[in-house]
């Protein structure tokens, strides 16, 4: 089977529903993912979005907490970029419905939570379910968009690439698509082809990192061509709870904003001997 598009999507987390909800307007929508609508990255996300929202914090602070936490490996650019972007992105989501925490104390501003590298307190955050607060806020505005279409359990095999006679890539004209069901793989041919498929974290057995961050979309990346580059940063969150017959799952570094204290198995604190932000430290 053959679909026509204007937009394919692949990935159907806060990236790729954000892009779906403002190309809407530009002509149809494709999203294909390879689980349910909701299964993504973004869905397990628990402590929140760091973002400069109160006026006693800066953009100056929060770029140097970040470079601090980069340990000379960040690039500048996109540093002050990604921390000057964030508050008309927060406000972007709001608009769209995402409902962060508030205080319960006049005036009711936002609940800022504080987790490991930052001075000050700046993560915005839905209880400790912000990921899945936000993918139920983008799913119910891309339902309302008539244009756009979510096909679920279907995973991306390849792009779909023309060449030139030299064997270079001219183009990308859409992506194969397994139809998981149904066992059939379809074409997607689309005038836009979007890679939103999140990262690779679980090529690792031992990770917090969810069983759908296989690197799917990175892998079809760079078969087609692409310049795939920083793969060796994999996030390996610090806290999570273990149990030797259930599967491992993480602990929010939120609880580190609030005082938890990371100790050895036999009760001693041990951070205060490799960073000054003790149980904070990045």
């Amino acid at each position: 089977m053959e679909i026509k598009t204007d937009f394919l999507i692949i990935g159907s987390g806060i990236a790729g529903l954000s892009l779906a909800i403002k190309v809407a307007g530009l002509g149809s929508v494709a999203i294909v993912t390879k689980k349910e609508k909701s299964e993504s990255n973004t869905n397990y996300a628990q402590g929140g979005i760091a973002a400069v929202t109160d006026k006693t914090d800066s953009f100056e602070e929060h770029i140097n907490d970040t470079l601090d936490c980069g340990a000379g490996l960040c690039n500048r650019d996109v540093v002050e970029f990604v921390v000057r972007e964030a508050p008309p992105r927060i406000q972007e989501l709001i608009a769209w419905g995402v409902n962060f925490t508030k205080s319960e104390a006049p005036p009711h501003l936002y609940d800022l939570g504080q987790e490991g590298g930052h001075h000050r307190r700046r993560v915005l955050h839905a209880k400790d379910l912000t990921g899945r607060e936000i993918e139920r806020a983008l799913h119910e505005k891309v339902a309302a968009l008539s244009n756009v279409r979510i096909y679920e359990n279907h995973i991306g095999i390849d792009l779909i690439i023309r060449k030139d006679a030299q064997g270079r890539t001219i183009n990308c004209l859409g992506a194969y698509v397994l139809d998981i069901h149904n066992g059939e793989i379809h074409t997607y041919r689309a005038k836009y082809t979007i890679l939103s498929t999140g990262g690779a974290g679980k090529v690792y057995l031992i990770t917090t990192n969810p069983d759908i961050a296989t690197g799917d979309g990175i892998a079809m990346a760079y078969r087609a061509g692409a310049k795939v580059a920083n793969m060796e940063f994999i996030q390996f969150h610090p806290t999570c709870l273990f149990h030797p017959e259930a599967k491992a799952f993480l602990i929010s570094e939120a609880v580190r904003g609030e005082g938890g204290i990371l100790k050895l198995r036999s009760g001693e604190t041990f951070m205060e001997k490799y960073h000054p932000m003790k149980s904070l430290a990045p």
